[in-house]
């Protein structure tokens, strides 16, 4: 038995049980007889007690932890840094890794893909803000409760932003998900967590991780070199924009990906609203080889048994291997630099360089360029958009190609590429003619618009009158700019005629005699079949060949009939509750831990329907609905705290398929 469960840690803490084993501290399930609630304590290994690394990072954590307050954060309680024994006591999470979710499912939809990431950007965000980096983003570190919640655990190698950057501190993390700029030991900051979050991100849309190989440093080296595969050639179910998002996160170059975690969720949220989105990002991918990889080789050739006998530290509970790994990985990147700053030396030497002419690179394509290993230069690129030219095709470099002036093979040449990425400022067109507007856009390389008719009776038709983005705004060349022009003056229009209470046919002869298009809907109503109970607009004037809306009756009575939801026992504060019946469901009702533990809820339809509550979008509890007899028959819970009264979860192959198709 574990040396420390059945003790009483500093008179306060049971310890009750162990529940995690990682590479330098285990978790023990504990109960705070002083607070009066199950606490989760993390406890230094006694092996570590002497080191100064390991003791460094466990302060880090808690340190990193303290300063941070967010729902899908763990919290920190307390902590103790004693010679004997060194813990920090953390809240107690009921709850699986992400990482044994995605095992389970094999492959996550879209849609709960989005719900998760969308609550660690969240946490990510927060983090950032407060300065604390975590560097050791993975799904082994992200806990999933029971109704869906995220908490991001496990800052242990988290740094401040304002840090000093070492060598040891930098080139660690988890090789899967391992940022390049973290494998080469260079600076972090909180595009490194986002590079991690898009490897999950792939992980759960593909069930495959982008890169895999035999040892932790032959991985490093794949994120170093290797593009990933297509995540839609892997899962043809996932949207083009999720895509996107994905592999915008995943770029090499810290400056290619999202600037921050809030960038990213904003995308997240653009693509939940409309999963048809399309972003169109592109990319240029340094395919020349890189000098590094040699030094690194060499290390793995002198370390080939070690290595074949480490394993990745993906599992926890296997902290020796984690270890090793991570001795390999520090190692390797460490010889790696001596070998760099070695060769820079050498390559630095005026003896050694020649002086070559500049070559022109205006006009072609920078994929020739990137792709040709006889210049010996390098490359930093700028995207500029110009409608005239071909994409990819370079439009500017420095310094400029020249016959006389010669620099050294391995100078520095920035190419302007001409790209849709970047961002301008929409021009002020104002009571411009439309035309005019149109070319005025063109010229500020805003190439997609649409015009939008407004009425204002001031002003002369055909005239701008606003724009969204707003004038003078900046927003990224690829988004569509709407024009708002007037239109037809009031007198010009029509007025629309009332055609509630009319059956069908009566309703369009008089809409479309009235100059008007018709578009008809079905909706459930009591009133006589095809009667019309609703159109929009109801009155006033629009222009000719307008759509009008007009809902119909589908003549099935409907019946209410009144649930009693019993809700769990503890609430988060803004939990979003939503009632559906078939395809028809309640806006939402929001509720908080104030909200009584029973409630009703007044559903309507007809026959014998399923009805289901979801809590936070996850489902919660299935009743079968007899609108005829009026009664309810609740058939299970799928999701329940701890109660006496409420049943608990059923933890079932047919539970986790129902779960999975809600939130499809």
């Amino acid at each position: 038995m574990d040396k420390y469960v059945g003790k009483k840690l500093d008179g306060r803490y049971d310890i009750r049980e162990l529940i995690g084993i990682g590479g330098m501290a285990n978790v023990y399930r504990c109960y705070d007889t002083i607070d009066d609630r199950e606490v989760a304590i993390k406890i230094l290994k006694d092996e570590y007690l002497n080191n100064l690394e390991f003791i460094r990072r466990f302060k880090n954590e808690s340190k990193a932890i303290a300063v941070l307050s967010h729902p899908n954060i763990v919290k920190v309680f307390d902590v103790s840094f004693g010679d004997m024994i060194q813990y920090i006591v953390m809240e107690y999470i009921d709850g699986i890794t992400l990482k044994e979710y995605i095992q389970q499912q094999g492959v996550l939809t879209w849609k709960e893909t989005v719900h998760l990431i969308s609550q660690v950007l969240q946490a990510l965000s927060h983090a950032h803000s407060k300065g604390v980096v975590h560097r050791d983003i993975k799904p082994q570190n992200m806990m999933l409760l029971s109704d869906g919640t995220i908490k991001v655990t496990d800052f242990g190698i988290a740094r401040f932003s304002n840090n000093t950057r070492t060598m040891t501190e930098q080139a660690i993390g988890s090789v899967h998900y391992i940022a390049p700029e973290q494998a080469k030991g260079d600076i972090t900051d909180g595009r490194t967590d986002i590079y991690s979050l898009g490897v999950m991100m792939y992980e759960m849309l593909t069930g495959k991780l982008p890169y895999d190989g035999d040892n932790a440093v032959s991985v490093a080296l794949m994120h170093l070199q290797l593009t990933p595969d297509s995540p839609c050639e892997l899962n043809s179910d996932i949207p083009e924009g999720l895509e996107e998002i994905t592999l915008k996160a995943m770029q090499k170059q810290p400056s290619d990906r999202y600037q921050s975690a809030q960038d990213m969720l904003s995308d997240i949220e653009r693509f939940r609203l409309n999963p048809s989105v399309r972003f169109e990002y592109k990319y240029f991918f340094d395919k020349q080889p890189t000098k590094y990889v040699d030094a690194i080789n060499k290390v793995r050739s002198n370390r080939t048994e070690a290595e074949e006998s480490s394993k990745d530290d993906d599992n926890v509970r296997h902290s020796s291997a984690f270890a090793v790994i991570l001795g390999v990985v520090i190692a390797a990147f460490l010889a790696f630099t001596v070998c760099f700053i070695i060769g820079l030396t050498r390559q630095t030497s005026t003896e050694e360089l020649l002086e070559v002419e500049i070559p022109n690179f205006i006009g072609m394509n920078v994929n020739e360029v990137m792709n040709n290993s006889d210049y010996k230069f390098k490359f930093e690129y700028e995207y500029i958009y110009n409608k005239d030219k071909e994409i990819n095709e370079i439009v500017d470099q420095t310094p400029l190609p020249s016959s006389k002036k010669k620099v050294k093979e391995n100078a520095t040449i920035t190419l302007s590429v001409n790209s849709k990425q970047g961002e301008g400022e929409i021009p002020y067109v104002y009571g411009d003619d439309q035309n005019t507007a149109i070319s005025k856009l063109k010229d500020a390389n805003f190439i997609y618009y649409e015009i939008r008719t407004v009425i204002d009776d001031s002003m002369t038709p055909g005239i701008v009158k606003n724009t969204y983005p707003a004038m003078n705004s900046t927003t990224d060349f690829t988004d569509t700019v709407y024009l708002y022009v007037v239109g037809e003056t009031a007198d010009t229009r029509k007025s629309v005629p009332y055609v509630i209470g009319f059956s069908k046919e009566e309703a369009e002869s008089m809409i479309t005699d009235a100059g008007f298009e018709v578009e008809f809907k079905t909706v459930k109503s009591e009133k006589p079949k095809d009667t019309v109970i609703m159109q929009t607009p109801v009155s006033g004037k629009l222009n000719a060949k307008s759509v009008i809306k007009v809902s119909i009756s589908d003549g099935e009575p409907q019946t209410s009939v009144q649930l009693t939801i019993e809700l769990p026992k503890t609430l988060a504060d803004n939990t979003k509750m939503v009632v559906r019946c078939e395809d028809d469901a309640s806006e939402p009702i929001y509720l908080n831990s104030n909200t009584p533990k029973k409630i009703s809820v007044s559903v309507t339809g007809t026959g014998i329907k399923n009805v289901e509550i979801t809590l936070n979008d996850n489902l919660y509890a299935v009743y079968s609905v007899n609108f005829t007899k009026k009664t309810s028959e609740l058939i299970e819970y799928y999701w329940v705290e701890e109660t006496t009264t409420a049943p608990a979860l059923v933890e079932t192959q047919a539970t986790t398929e129902i779960q999975t198709e809600a939130t499809e």
